[in-house]
């Protein structure tokens, strides 16, 4: 067996018998929390987090690089850090039209490059990982733009114009002039730039691991013959690695009352391609800890016990012995109900649902012991209902409360572009490349920020803003390999993805650079409520001792504890502002005015200097080049 070290923080991965297989050395981070930690329950920072912190807001949005969105925000470990010559990546090779190589870099896209309505490059498991370009078990984070064009059509050995500005849009970046709400959040407040996401793969399973800091290894490991098949490019399994919807609510679902929506479309084509439907989801995620001592009383309303519970039984009895108090908790999702139909700006389907919702972005949809459970199923909403709960102060109580956009706008937003508005796309706030415009995504995050700020919830409130994937852009940082699936492939971790935490306790123009992942956002929820850590319950590490005997690897389950490098965010709050030696943040620091969010072309002509934030590469007199045939929607004309 040979060992090679890949750097002095991240693992050592064993080759052996063609199989990869990894290894942590060290201890469990520093800064875990739950109540296996019990040394680090008694650090100052987290008891007085626990007091003044009461509701855990997390504005979850879709694929971004943290390279194409901050990476010239200054402090960050961006695309200028370092010499170009000394960052991964920078320089990359194409083929252009004639079948010739090329040689490109990063380019600043501005809103005369139509920077807020991209189109969607590839972001599948099997994509990712050729992005990332895995060499001897080292991510080269070279292969992007070469990737990406290859995956599009090509004339024999020459790629088409379609294939090649693919290619290119892979290196393309935006800045404050494009998101200038989201620049102004990160230079007011803390900006994460150590933050991996959690799967290198699509946006289910980002929208698995933020509640369950993993997407089914310990599932695989107790069924191997629910394992994914393949590369896990398409169809169902576990660990989940692509965008297979749901089993509850699909075709194959009988449940004859209250049934989980479903986007019209996404019902058609399961119709026709059944082998799409993901299996029942039976892991344990943070609603089973946020439900604490009322667990037994409330799996009792599951319709299939057996069926649901059979993987989480032990962990349901230690959540009751262990967790005395119990939180609440609540996903919002664009188009989940009908209620919002009343704005008129959602078609809707003979049942009244709404097509704005993307059935794969509900994370919580995918489990038995939710979908399931009319008493769990109740804590799933439509996006409405978030500002009417936050206005009204009608939130359950405290806990954890998820927010997602959608593939439509309930603000009635079109982008500022006139150009795209002909098109009738980039409708949606979601955040997602071919789908929505950038800045109406980011006016969906200050409506959130500004309904919270106004409320009751903003002087007990910890806001973070992230997104579940990369999109596939191109990010100069290699994550650490952390684990294998059942093809032998690394499944995580995968590139950057922005993280920005708001709260009146943050430290303010903050750059944290702690390592995590997606996993980070269960681990603080972990802190600040004082639950076990998922990794700690008795099913879930008997399935992690379980992988580390058939694959030698420690990190085969939850990332929440017991696997160094993954950080709880924790450090993005200020101890003189909890411990009152410093005065909170005002509501008003937050707060953007209401006529910016509400008109996007007025928020389109704010630009860097609004944000009080001038880009590296502005700074230092850095000029880039935009291809010569670059379209930034390859798919459109």
């Amino acid at each position: 067996m040979s060992i090679r070290r890949l750097n002095p923080r991240f693992p050592s991965v064993c080759i052996a018998a063609g199989i990869c297989m990894l290894t942590i050395f060290g201890p469990t981070n520093a800064l875990a929390g739950g109540k296996t930690n019990t040394a680090n329950d008694a650090m100052p920072i987290i008891k007085q987090l626990r007091r003044h912190v009461k509701y855990l807001f997390v504005l979850y949005q879709e694929n971004r690089s943290f390279d194409s969105y901050f990476g010239t925000f200054p402090g960050a470990n961006g695309l200028y850090s370092r010499p170009a010559k000394e960052t991964t990546g920078f320089y990359q090779v194409l083929l252009d039209t004639r079948g010739n190589p090329f040689q490109i870099s990063p380019f600043r896209l501005g809103r005369a490059n139509a920077a807020a309505d991209l189109g969607s490059v590839g972001h599948s498991h099997p994509l990712t990982l050729a992005k990332m370009d895995v060499t001897n078990g080292r991510p080269l984070m070279d292969h992007f733009a070469m990737a990406e064009e290859r995956a599009h059509s090509w004339n024999g050995n020459k790629p088409t114009l379609k294939a090649m500005r693919y290619g290119e849009l892979e290196m393309a970046y935006e800045d404050g002039s494009t998101i200038p709400f989201l620049w102004r959040y990160a230079h007011r407040f803390v900006l994460c730039d150590d933050i991996f996401e959690e799967m290198a793969a699509d946006s289910t399973p980002g929208n698995l691991s933020i509640i369950a800091a993993q997407t089914g290894i310990t599932q695989w490991l107790r069924h191997p013959d629910e394992a994914f098949k393949g590369n896990g490019g398409s169809g169902p399994g576990v660990p989940v690695v692509n965008d297979s919807n749901p089993f509850w609510g699909s075709p194959q679902d009988k449940t004859a009352n209250g049934r989980m929506p479903y986007n019209p479309h996404d019902y058609t084509k399961l119709e026709n391609r059944p082998g799409r439907v993901q299996k029942n989801l039976t892991f344990a995620t943070v609603m089973l800890t946020l439900t604490g001592s009322q667990l037994p009383t409330t799996v009792k309303h599951d319709r299939d016990p057996e069926g649901d519970l059979a993987d989480v039984k032990r962990d349901v009895g230690y959540i009751a012995d262990n967790e005395h108090k119990s939180f609440n908790w609540g996903w919002y999702e664009e188009g989940f109900s009908s209620h919002p139909k009343a704005t008129g700006n959602d078609p809707v389907d003979a049942d009244g649902l709404h097509i704005s919702y993307v059935t794969h972005h509900n994370g919580p949809q995918y489990f038995g012991y939710i979908s399931n459970n009319p008493v769990m199923a109740s804590h799933l909403h439509g996006l409405n209902r978030f500002f009417s709960d936050v206005r009204g102060g009608t939130l359950a109580g405290p806990g954890v409360y998820y927010v997602k956009g959608g593939k439509r706008n309930l603000m009635g937003l079109r982008p500022a572009d006139h150009s795209v508005r002909a098109t009738g796309r980039f409708l949606g706030d979601d955040d997602h490349p071919g789908d929505s415009d950038s800045q109406i995504s980011e006016a969906l995050l200050a409506r959130a920020v500004n309904t919270i700020a106004a409320s009751k919830y903003w002087k007990n409130c910890a806001i973070v803003i992230t997104w579940d994937d990369c999109e596939g852009d191109y990010d100069h940082v290699a994550p650490p390999l952390l684990n294998v699936g059942p093809d032998g492939k690394p499944l995580s971790l995968g590139p950057r993805i922005p993280v920005l935490v708001i709260s009146p306790y943050c430290k303010t123009g903050y750059i944290d650079h702690q390592q995590g992942c997606t996993a980070s956002v269960v681990k603080l929820a972990d802190a600040i409520f004082q639950l076990t850590p998922l990794a700690d319950l008795p099913d879930e590490n008997a399935a992690r001792k379980l992988g580390q005997r058939k694959y030698r690897s420690s990190n085969m389950g939850p990332l929440d504890d017991q696997t160094s490098g993954i950080a709880n965010l924790v450090s993005a709050f200020d101890i003189a502002r909890l411990d009152g030696t410093r005065k909170p943040l005002s509501a008003s620091y937050a707060e953007i005015p209401v006529n910016l969010v509400n008109h996007v072309e007025l928020q389109a002509q704010l630009g860097w200097k609004w944000t009080g934030v001038k880009p590296v590469d502005i700074a230092r007199g850095i000029v880039t080049h935009i291809p010569q045939h670059f379209n930034p929607r390859p798919n459109l004309k």
